[in-house]
């Protein structure tokens, strides 16, 4: 504690005092004088053991920062009682868990991040083989036909790979929040006949009914564009579930506390162990003929909750999956 400049001031200034009171006072009274360096001596040493102890305590709890700044998994900070230190330790308590949390944020994000890239390689490895095969082949081959069908299968993989491309842009721009959401308000019918718009033609080659229930002037606040995209991804979800033949049911409650809008198709449902992971970005079902990238759903999600919705999925009752859209008042 000597080394700080302030101490060793103040325990000169401490001594000569001392020394003069005492010389001063054993030339009037030889026993003030003695009483004087006693006491002296008493409130020098209660001082020093009181600083020095103080030392310790921040001593130590620069010993604790050091091994937060070296990320030291195992990190104890001893209580204090009231006082400066006490306030000083439960900052740097509040601040190494706010630091730890944030560490542990970035490790999964970069986790994340590796997975997401492994994925998105493997996505993309696949149809691009496919097309370099393709080309091959349709370099060798010389009937036309043939050709023509080859060339079909080729811009059905470009359109893959463009799909996924495209998906992975809007979710680069929504996880940066550099987007943007309007804020307006919108019918809720009419946001529904535009997101069945680009599916009608399938639907009817397949022979899928669509039924809708939705009251009059039942309305949401939010982007019109961005809720379009999000319900037509929970749409093509249903259509691949329903196959030919099938059914599709589009309701909606409008009440004092929230607008829900249901999507229930009368397809195979989900697997139960498939219901947690429904969501997640690259999450394509555990069958082995599982189809699509695992994006659609993960995006509708995003798009709902950064407007203040929320969305859910579980298997209807009566045979089939059902999701719910809920935003509330």
């Amino acid at each position: 504690m000597f080394r700080n400049k302030e101490i060793r001031q103040a325990a000169i200034l401490f001594l000569i005092i001392t020394f003069i009171f005492t010389v001063v006072g054993i030339m009037l009274c030889p026993t003030a004088g003695i009483l004087e360096f006693v006491l002296a001596a008493i409130l020098g040493t209660v001082f020093y053991i009181f600083t020095k102890k103080r030392y310790q305590s921040i001593a130590q709890l620069s010993e604790q920062i050091d091994k937060v700044l070296h990320n030291t998994e195992h990190l104890y900070i001893n209580e204090e009682d009231e006082g400066e230190l006490a306030i000083l330790r439960s900052e740097i308590v509040k601040m190494t868990l706010r630091i730890r949390e944030q560490n542990d944020a970035l490790k999964n994000e970069k986790k994340h991040l590796a997975d997401s890239l492994a994925d998105i390689s493997h996505q993309l490895r696949t149809p691009l083989t496919s097309v370099n095969i393709i080309l091959s082949l349709l370099e060798k081959n010389t009937d036309k036909m043939e050709q023509k069908e080859m060339i079909r299968e080729a811009g059905e993989l470009f359109g893959q790979m463009d799909f996924l491309l495209t998906s992975l842009l809007k979710f680069s721009r929504l996880d940066a929040g550099i987007v943007v959401f309007k804020k307006e308000q919108i019918d809720i019918s009419n946001l529904v006949s535009v997101s069945l718009r680009p599916f009608l033609i399938s639907m009817e080659l397949h022979n899928i009914q669509i039924q809708t229930d939705i009251p009059e002037k039942a309305k949401i606040s939010g982007d019109f564009r961005w809720l379009s995209e999000a319900f037509q991804n929970i749409i093509k979800n249903s259509i691949e579930s329903v196959g030919d033949n099938g059914k599709i049911e589009i309701a909606c409650e409008d009440n004092l506390l929230f607008t829900e809008i249901t999507f229930h198709d009368d397809g195979t449902g989900f697997e139960k162990e498939e219901l947690p992971h429904l969501f997640e970005r690259f999450y394509r079902g555990k069958e082995a003929g599982a189809t699509g990238y695992g994006i659609g759903l993960a995006l509708c999600r995003t798009i709902i909750m950064q407007q203040g919705g929320t969305i859910t999925a579980k298997n209807h009752p009566q045979g089939g999956a059902v999701f719910y859209i809920r935003f509330l008042k």
